[in-house]
């Protein structure tokens, strides 16, 4: 349980957005539903994976009785054979938070995606169109050749990349190549670092656990996906696995499987070490965000009076 504020009480009443991030398995779908249900507003998921309807289990997807508790945006709301990226990810959240707004003044936005949360509350640099014959060529190769061969071509074409980037993420690299390779400049050049005002408040809620129980529970999440039949989902959308879209965990370790290169426990238990690594990515970039307070899934209380507190300061922006 957690203390009920009047929803009609001293509110400041500009419109607001209540961001829930942290790593996955950590708790945020319930402290969503809690918060969206407490405010009378809708959720806009903020989740690379979930959008996509033909994938369901290994990405976590809330509920149908979850769902059905609070209207959800961004979810089930694309097609795997769509292309998105955080820039689209971004017009597509102010596009409904604007719509939410006429009815709302508050709207919440959670997930786990990085980029794509720091695109809605900052906005994304301007980068040139790129060359879809490129993109294709680049994803081909990497399929073909893997992450060791990436690696190599961010070395050679894009040494500032190399340096700084993120070395051990597929999709930061292949962006970060057809970027140079379209454009003769690296993709880090094009990040001004200029964050863009938006026109309504936003309070950052991390959501964290001790590192040993955040592991319990994504060995724990696994193992219940895998019961709820991942395999299976797996199978069906096997033989589109070039997709951008199935290049994620869960998917690629059971085909691996299907390949025949690998024992369906070792595949299980890749998904856990590889899910495992992304919280700590995770972690690590919403660590860096000095605008986020922390707070344990279970605070529900605490968490509601800090939103209650913020949205009565004059100087909350």
């Amino acid at each position: 349980m957690f203390v009920e504020f009047s929803t009609n009480s001293s509110y400041n009443m500009h419109k607001t957005v209540l961001l829930v991030a942290g790593p996955t398995a950590v708790g945020k779908t319930n402290v969503s539903l809690q918060l969206a249900k407490h405010f009378g507003t809708e959720i806009i998921s903020a989740d690379s994976r979930q959008c996509y309807k033909e994938i369901t289990i290994g990405v976590a997807k809330p509920s149908v009785p979850e769902l059905q508790q609070v209207q959800h945006h961004f979810i089930n709301s694309h097609s795997i054979h769509d292309s998105l990226n955080a820039a689209s990810f971004e017009q597509y959240a102010l596009d409904h938070v604007t719509a939410l707004f006429q009815q709302h003044d508050f709207a919440v936005m959670v997930g786990g995606t990085g980029l794509y949360i720091k695109a809605f509350c900052e906005g994304m640099d301007d980068i040139p169109a790129i060359d879809e014959t490129i993109r294709f060529k680049i994803q081909e190769e990497y399929q073909q050749k893997g992450i060791e061969w990436l690696q190599q071509q961010i070395q050679t074409h894009d040494p500032l990349f190399a340096v700084e980037g993120e070395m051990q993420n597929p999709q930061r690299m292949m962006r970060a190549l057809e970027v140079v390779l379209s454009t003769g400049q690296s993709v880090l050049r094009f990040r001004k670092g200029e964050k863009q005002e938006r026109p309504f408040n936003i309070i950052k809620i991390g959501l964290e656990l001790p590192r040993e129980e955040l592991y319990q529970r994504i060995n724990h999440r696994v193992d219940v996906m895998m019961k709820d039949g991942l395999l299976e989902e797996a199978g069906t959308v096997y033989p589109l696995r070039q997709l951008n879209a199935l290049q994620t965990v869960g998917y690629k370790e059971l085909f691996d499987y299907f390949d025949g290169t690998v024992s369906l426990e070792t595949a299980v238990d890749k998904i856990k070490q590889h899910s495992r690594q992304y919280a700590k990515r995770q972690l690590t970039w919403f660590k860096r965000d000095v605008e986020m307070k922390w707070f344990l899934p279970t605070q529900l209380n605490e968490i509601i009076q800090y939103v209650e507190h913020k949205i009565k300061k004059p100087e909350h922006k």
